[in-house]
């Protein structure tokens, strides 16, 4: 696989990385009482908004995110990694697609706020479409991919599938060996919590003929917190999240690419 590609994709990963860690670091920080907010991944770019140098930071942000979609674009449509032309190799590559124009959404919605253009329609737009036919029938298609992804990632998490992205006996340090491992589990299993919240609720919401029902990530975090053990199941999940971004650390630094 050419260098350049491969350096895309490790700060791709740190992006990616850095979402999820102010996502679990602002969460946390609101279950234990300490200020922070229910983030999400909007969110989490209307949080850098605030900061000194916002348009600095937001504009990095859109760089690794753009990065992170090209990535992920690359892996869907010129298979760099030979993942396969079978069902599985195919469903991948579909998963990466969609994964690639969800963080290409993200990063334009960067890029908007750094020149002042974004809108506040899109909310409302979106309900008005969902709350069609055809709106509510996507909606009962993605609920249950959703929960699928939620299972496969308790799955993954489970056979420690994730550790054969890294040439762990090629990494000398014990210490940096259990930090991946540990981070993954804690990191897949906390996304596919998520997942299957968000799927349930998007099954309900079409079953309902009720878009308000949709849950974004922050909304999932409300859930938990108003759940038995709420600030508990809270924080665990932003705990899993930090792990994740810390997981997806180790990915741009020791990811192994099949050439």
């Amino acid at each position: 696989m050419d260098n350049k590609l491969k350096k895309v994709a490790r700060t791709g990963y740190i992006a990616k990385g850095s979402v999820y860690a102010i996502t679990g670091i602002l969460t946390f920080l609101e279950a234990i009482n300490l200020g922070g907010q229910k983030a999400s991944k909007l969110k989490v770019l209307e949080f850098l908004d605030k900061q000194p140098f916002a348009n600095i930071l937001l504009f990095i942000m859109a760089l690794g995110l753009l990065s992170f979609s090209y990535w992920r674009f690359s892996q869907a449509i010129s298979n760099p990694e030979n993942i396969g032309s079978g069902k599985k190799g195919k469903l991948k590559r579909v998963a990466f697609f969609i994964s690639g124009a969800a963080y290409l959404g993200l990063a334009v919605f960067a890029v908007l706020r750094v020149i002042g253009s974004q809108s506040s329609t899109g909310g409302t737009e979106n309900s008005h479409f969902l709350a069609t036919n055809s709106g509510l029938t996507l909606l009962g298609v993605v609920g249950p991919i959703f929960i699928i992804i939620g299972i496969t990632k308790f799955i993954k998490a489970y056979k420690g599938d994730f550790t054969k992205k890294f040439d762990l006996r090629s990494i000398g340090e014990e210490k940096r060996r259990k930090t991946i491992k540990n981070s993954g589990y804690l990191g897949i299993t906390s996304r596919g919590v998520v997942f299957l919240i968000i799927g349930f609720f998007a099954v309900q919401a079409a079953f309902n003929s009720n878009p308000s029902e949709i849950k974004t990530t922050a909304d999932v975090f409300s859930f938990l917190q108003d759940s038995s053990y709420g600030a508990w199941l809270m924080g665990l999940v932003a705990l899993g999240f930090i792990g994740y971004a810390v997981y997806m650390f180790m990915m741009a630094k020791y990811r192994k690419f099949n050439d």
